[in-house]
């Protein structure tokens, strides 16, 4: 009676412990630890059935032991599949078992499961041991393929491990071999036990044992004397240099880069701190410390980093400490190289913009009584030297300009490059000598080989003001300046000033109100009349002007020239264009047949769809695109001809008229005539010129307006100021005229009357 006690309780306590290990086999959450975790819970499905069937004193709580039993071994088999592909994959391998093994194992337990009903697999049987009654297994058919089965793949799992443990390298060796050997002894334990038929399964207590050893050497073993031997020979044969002392300090080993660096044996290494103190000029101390030191200058320098560590035992007593040294030479030039590309410009060796506005920052704050100046220098024309000479002469000549500048200016200024042709300098007022900047940066001549082209610069200047902190805002300054003399040649320098700065608060002030401005309907079309030969109004020219609710009337050249500038004349033609349709929608419910011409500024084209935009205006409005006449400058067609004309033909096939405005202030009017698609030729009146040359403009003019009618185009002089020119330009043949003569642009229910007064 005592037997079969002591062994359930050995049953017990070993599903406990497996268990135990399973729960925190479970806790790493990776691949492996699932799969020990699963194999220490299969095992104990086979502990307890056979701890049922010792127990038994009825058949059928052996019968359930047996159940559990033969299931819980097709879970064992099972399980240490799965722990095998991923066991393995530490030694470089991925095993996987062929897919139809898991479905033979749910098969069989299949089979088992209906053992009740078919009779097939096993029965239970009474026997006597050590005088008590036990139940054995009393094995059938279908108990011959479950155990052909479940050992046949178990034993196939101990051949994998066999081959792997061979082709492993040493530090996977010894833990596949444990395991292995472990795995062998149980599946010997068991098949004596089957042979012997003993009604007491104490190979189950190997089971349990193999499932311990399984989760110990899968998760927590490390192969400590291996690894100490490893890392041994790696310190050894290492590049870093490594010196091991005692408590006291005394050096009691040192590796091979140690030697070479210091010049001393392992036999002779405590003389190591001496020869260390001496080449590094530094002092040897205990703790945890790390530093870098440098040894020669220039580009003889080495760069070492010290790292001192103390070592203690699990007590925390200090069983000494070492010393590791490592050549970061090449990795500190790596970083100084990457420093210095990150701050610097590569082709001229200067401060990159960010840089530049960072030590321009620090520079002014530093030196808080001395004034600066910063200089916004661009070099004129530069696209042009890329586009005659290359992009390496190019390249050549902002080096040459670069190298200039260094010269110019003294160590105390800050410069650099800003990108492209531009670049900035930050410099003391007392340093500032523009006639000095100007004689050597104005001009210079820049000869490579053969070509030779003469550079020219510009400079924007801007006093810095202390309560501005924003360098970028500096800078703005400066461009700001520099902007008023591009266009002049003969000036290489402009200030910043307060009516340039006035001139900015405007701008910022009026773009700031421009969506108010066209929602209250403040901005508004003037219209200024366009006449026949006979006097009478056919059309007009849409203009925008402002009716500000502060400053009151504001004409064009108020606002028009900043939102050119800043792109928000887009905003401003948009708006006039749904004006001049809503006009046109009224004179066509009166019956009224005129038209309105509309100007497209040339920032429209970067900024939308014109011709989608204009047309979608005229379907919304119901109009006949003849009325809604569209004007282009000549500057525009000259600057982007190909574009233009197309968007032109786009126009003309839908119906539009175009007109050319501004002819003559241009350089190639007569040439472009020919093959630009326009109807009405816009005939400045600046053609008429002064009165010294008015015979000769007389010829001038006559002869473009028989040109544009040879050409099937029709002539509209504007500027006409007086009856004289307006009898002048229609002897000539001139059909349209628009100017003061005939009225100044009015509002629009003025102009309505006009129209009703002249076309009586």
């Amino acid at each position: 009676m005592y037997l079969r006690y002591v062994y359930v309780g050995v049953f017990a306590l070993l599903i406990l412990v497996l268990a135990a290990c399973a729960f925190s086999a479970r806790r790493h959450h990776t691949d492996l630890g699932r799969a020990v975790a699963w194999v220490d819970l299969a095992f104990i499905p086979p502990i307890l059935g056979n701890a049922l069937i010792v127990l038994a004193k009825r058949r059928i709580l052996a019968l359930v032991g047996c159940y559990i039993y033969f299931t819980g071994m097709d879970l064992v088999v099972f399980a240490l599949i799965g722990f095998t592909e991923a066991y393995c994959k530490g030694a470089g391998r991925n095993p996987k078992a062929p897919w139809w093994v898991k479905w033979l194992l749910l098969a069989d337990a299949v089979q088992i499961l209906v053992n009740p009903f078919t009779k097939h697999v096993f029965d239970v049987e009474w026997t006597v041991y050590q005088n008590q009654v036990f139940y054995i297994i009393k094995a059938l058919g279908g108990l011959a393929f479950h155990r052909i089965l479940d050992y046949g793949i178990y034993l196939a799992i101990i051949i994998y491990f066999t081959v792997i443990t061979f082709r492993a390298s040493q530090i996977y060796r010894e833990r596949y071999t444990i395991i292995l050997v472990s795995m062998i002894a149980v599946g010997i334990w068991e098949a004596y036990h089957i042979i012997s038929r003993n009604p007491v399964a104490r190979s189950k207590i190997g089971f349990g044992i193999l499932g311990v050893v399984t989760y110990y050497f899968s998760i927590h073993y490390r192969p400590l004397k291996l690894l100490d031997k490893m890392l041994s020979g790696i310190v050894s044969n290492g590049k870093e240099a490594c010196f091991i002392f005692s408590p006291r300090g005394r050096c009691v080993w040192v590796n091979k880069a140690a030697s070479i660096l210091v010049g001393v044996q392992e036999e002779t290494c405590e003389k190591a701190p001496e020869a260390l103190e001496y080449l590094f000029n530094m002092k040897l101390r205990k703790g945890n410390w790390s530093e870098q030191r440098i040894t020669g200058t220039g580009d003889y320098a080495k760069y070492y980093l010290f790292e001192n560590k103390g070592v203690f035992n699990e007590k925390g007593v200090a069983n000494g400490y070492y010393l590791k040294i490592s050549d970061i030479t090449k990795e500190q030039l790596r970083i100084r190289k990457e420093l210095f590309e990150a701050s610097h410009d590569r082709m001229t060796g200067m401060y990159n913009k960010d840089q530049l506005f960072k030590i321009i920052r620090q520079t002014v704050d530093v030196h808080k009584e001395t004034d600066y100046m910063i200089l916004y220098i661009n070099i004129k024309n530069f696209k042009v030297v890329n586009d005659i000479f290359g992009n390496d002469f190019g390249d050549y000549a902002i080096k040459c300009f670069a190298e200039k500048m260094k010269v110019t200016f003294s160590k105390k200024s800050v410069y650099g490059r800003l990108g492209g042709a531009n670049f900035g300098v930050l410099i003391s007022k007392d340093e500032f000598n523009p006639t000095l900047i100007e004689k050597e940066l104005g001009l210079l001549n820049v000869k490579q080989g053969t070509m030779k082209f003469p550079v020219q610069s510009q400079a924007g200047a801007y006093e810095v003001d202390r309560e501005e902190k924003d360098v970028d805002t500096m800078f703005v300054n400066a461009r700001l300046a520099l902007s008023t003399i591009e266009n002049d040649d003969s000036i290489h320098m402009a200030y910043y000033d307060d009516k340039l700065k006035k001139e900015i608060l405007w701008n910022q002030e009026i773009t700031t109100q421009l969506a108010d401005a066209i929602k209250n309907r403040d901005i508004r079309p003037y219209l200024q009349p366009i006449a026949d030969s006979d006097g009478g109004i056919v059309g007009c020219e849409a203009l925008a002007r402002w009716i500000h609710k502060e400053y009151g009337f504001l004409p064009p050249f108020r606002f028009i020239p900043s939102f050119e500038k800043n792109g928000m004349i887009t905003e401003v033609d948009k708006y006039m264009w749904r004006c001049a349709c809503e006009i046109l929608s009224k004179w066509k419910e009166r019956g009224w047949q005129l038209f309105i011409s509309v100007n497209i500024s040339p920032k429209d084209f970067y900024y939308m769809d014109v011709p989608k935009y204009i047309k979608g205006l005229v379907e919304e409005f119901g109009l006949d695109p003849k009325q809604l006449r569209v004007e282009i400058t000549e500057t525009v067609m000259v600057t982007d001809s190909d574009k233009v004309v197309s968007i032109m033909d786009e126009f003309r096939n839908y119906g539009f008229i175009i007109e050319m405005d501004d002819f003559g202030s241009g350089y190639s009017s007569l040439n472009m005539l020919k093959s630009l698609p326009v109807d009405v030729l816009k005939i400045d009146m600046n053609f008429l010129g002064k009165a010294d040359d008015e015979e000769r403009a007389d010829t001038i003019v006559k002869n473009v307006i028989n040109l544009s009618r040879d050409l099937g185009l029709t002539a509209l002089t504007e500027g006409v100021e007086t009856q004289n020119q307006y009898d002048l330009l229609a002897d000539m043949g001139c059909k349209l005229f628009q100017g003061y003569y005939l009225s100044k642009p009015v509002p629009t229910d003025e102009f309505e009357e006009l129209v009703i007064v002249k076309n009586k």
